[in-house]
C-alpha cells in the first residue's frame, strides 16, 4: 500500500466514523474538489503534506493523532515519487 493510499483510506474511515461527506470535509479544509477527488480515488500517487496537515485539522485533530492508525504502522507502507 501507497502513503497516498493510507491517506485516502485513513480519510475513508474518519469520513464514515464522523458521518461526513467529502463535500462537508472539503468545505471545513479548503482542499478544492479536484484535488480531494485525485487524493481520494488513487489519481494522486504522492499527497502534499501540508493537503495531509489540512485533512487532519479538517477532522480537528493533529498530524499525529491523523496517523496514529494501523494503516501507517505497515512495515509495506510505500513510498511512491
Amino acid at each position: 500500500m501507497t502513503v497516498a493510499h493510507a491517506v485516502a483510506e485513513r480519510t475513508r474511515e474518519l469520513l464514515k466514523k464522523n458521518n461526513w461527506t467529502q463535500y462537508y470535509l472539503e468545505k471545513a479544509t479548503g482542499i478544492q474538489h479536484g484535488t480531494m477527488q485525485g487524493i481520494m480515488n488513487g489519481r494522486t500517487k504522492s499527497v502534499y503534506f501540508n493537503n495531509v496537515i489540512l485533512i487532519a485539522k479538517g477532522f480537528n485533530m493533529t498530524i499525529t493523532e491523523f496517523v496514529d492508525c494501523e494503516i501507517f504502522r505497515s512495515e509495506e507502507l510505500e513510498l511512491e515519487y
